[in-house]
């Protein structure tokens, strides 16, 4: 089975359905697919190939699902990276990729332009905007109409996404079209997903998440409605005027709508299922979702670009924070960790121990490693397993808690402190909006734990933060916080994950000056 395949079959199945929508256009499945040819022919035409790399520096917008799909007709490999990225960026990954093509918009234009191709990749630009070869209109307009379809394997490669790169250089993902259509699938199960789901797509569609929105609504013949640029308002509006049954986000997008000002104000009784993933969502947070939202489905999905799928939890009202149990398509161990990755498969750990996490690379959703860069796929690949570099301990119940990164594991006084265990706690603190700890160098103990807090009340002080982490008996003396720092935001990557390393570095802006120790 490949991709192509799979949405002619949707497209056959219900031509006249909506399946994408964009402020005033409304495609239907038939209509969609019409541009998507139009777009392939020219595509092939220009000289896209079976397995060229075409370099997508988009926005989440109607004519890039068009673009994707073209790709798959194609048996092209579809690249997308960050339309944020700086022109040294781009042209790292355009490069690295071997790009064919690049397709920019107005928010990618200077980067795209000021960048130093390899290659000569043909320009295509997207609406007004300056040095393209050729424009994404003319693509429609003056396409020949038919194009050859080639045979497409299942094992081809379909898609290749960019690692954020938050540790070095971005690393190319390669994954075929069985690990797309395997994760699609498992995406559908694991949500509960039926015929017809309709979405909102603010997820960038260069990241795991946002393709797999993408793909499971469609083979659905569900409606995928496209919004740009996240606004907590405009993200509001849609879900209420679109009636939108379902949502796949990270945490960070959920608090933002949730704490819009005018949120009571909307009906969301058709959003029935949501899905979060891509960073850990507090108790907090998880209980609002709950009381705000009321879902019939709420799911903590945890996993990866390389293996879209490691654990499911389908029950975080009853265990906040727990990621649970194996996907479908998966299996899981917790090994010794060991921070110079020299841990391997069979130093497996027990129950109520700290461990890495290691998923295995059987799963028709696993990568079989990173374009061009055997030292880092050896290391991430061990004996069939890939190594996550995050922390777990599994419970009693057999459920996985995700604790933290190998590398942000703070040890003070040689006890070792998780990140998330304290985020925890202070999150629920009614002055606090967000929190990220953070274990900065001490003479003494070698690091202190340090919280940086988003305070949602101004007259937020240190010793009211300190008392309540006093007053909490799941958390121990010694993984108190000994410095506060108050912030007007949190560092976070597009996704919403915290980078601490950015807070390390002082990357910040302060709320206000207070911040002491606390003894």
């Amino acid at each position: 089975m490949n991709l192509s395949t799979m949405f002619e079959f949707a497209i056959e199945r219900y031509p006249n359905r909506t399946a994408v929508v964009e402020g005033t256009k409304r495609y239907t499945y038939n209509h969609l697919n019409k541009e998507i040819t139009k777009v392939a022919a020219s595509l092939q035409r220009m000289g896209i190939n079976q397995h060229d790399r075409v370099v997508i520096v988009l926005k989440n917008r109607l004519e890039n699902i068009v673009i994707y799909w073209a790709i798959q007709k194609l048996g092209a490999v579809y690249t997308p990276i960050n339309h944020r990225l700086s022109a040294k960026e781009v042209e790292y990954c355009v490069n690295d990729a071997e790009s064919k093509a690049v397709v920019y918009e107005s928010s990618s234009q200077d980067a795209v332009l000021n960048a130093t191709f390899e290659g000569n990749p043909i320009l295509i630009g997207l609406g007004a905007v300056q040095g393209a070869d050729i424009h994404y209109e003319e693509l429609v307009d003056r396409s020949p109409g038919s194009f050859n379809k080639p045979v497409i394997h299942e094992d081809d490669i379909a898609l290749m996404l960019y690692t954020s790169g938050t540790t070095g250089m971005p690393k190319g993902v390669p994954r075929s079209h069985k690990n797309e259509y395997s994760a699609a699938i498992a995406h559908i199960i694991q949500n509960q997903y039926t015929d017809g789901e309709s979405t909102l797509g603010t997820m960038p569609l260069y990241h795991t998440m946002g393709m797999r929105s993408l793909l499971s609504i469609s083979f659905l013949n569900g409606k995928y409605v496209v919004l740009p640029d996240f606004d907590a308002k405009d993200a509001l509006d849609l879900l209420s005027t679109e009636k939108i049954t379902s949502l796949y986000l990270v945490p960070t997008l959920y608090h933002d709508i949730l704490c819009h000002k005018d949120f009571s104000s909307y009906r969301l009784d058709k959003l029935e299922k949501i899905g979060y993933a891509g960073a850990s969502m507090t108790t907090a947070l998880t209980e609002k979702c709950a009381a705000l939202l009321k879902p019939k489905v709420f799911v903590n999905h945890y996993g990866s670009t390389e293996i879209y799928t490691f654990t499911i939890c389908p029950y975080v009202l009853k265990k906040p924070g727990c990621a649970g149990k194996p996907g479908l398509n998966q299996n899981v161990r917790l090994v010794k960790a060991d921070a110079e990755g020299n841990s391997l498969p069979h130093d497996i750990i027990g129950k109520g121990e700290v461990g890495e996490i290691i998923i295995n690379l059987d799963s028709n959703e696993a990568f079989k490693g990173y374009w061009n860069k055997p030292a880092a796929t050896q290391k991430a690949i061990r004996e069939g397993w890939y190594f996550t570099g995050d922390l777990g301990i599994i419970d009693d119940e057999g459920d996985l808690f995700v604790v933290g990164r190998v590398d942000d594991m703070i040890i003070s006084g040689g006890e070792n402190i998780h990140p998330l265990e304290v985020e925890d706690v202070l999150s629920k603190h009614p002055k606090v909006s967000e929190v990220a700890i953070v274990g900065e160098d001490d003479d003494r103990w070698g690091q202190i734990v340090s919280a940086f807090i988003v305070p949602s009340d101004p007259m937020i002080t240190v010793q009211e933060l300190d008392d309540y982490c006093k007053s909490d008996p799941k958390l121990s003396n010694f993984k108190r916080p000994r410095n506060y720092v108050f912030l007007k935001q949190i560092p976070k990557s597009p996704v919403g994950k915290i980078l601490r390393r950015k807070i390390r570095e002082g990357e910040f802006e302060l709320y206000f000056t207070e911040n002491k120790i606390v003894g």
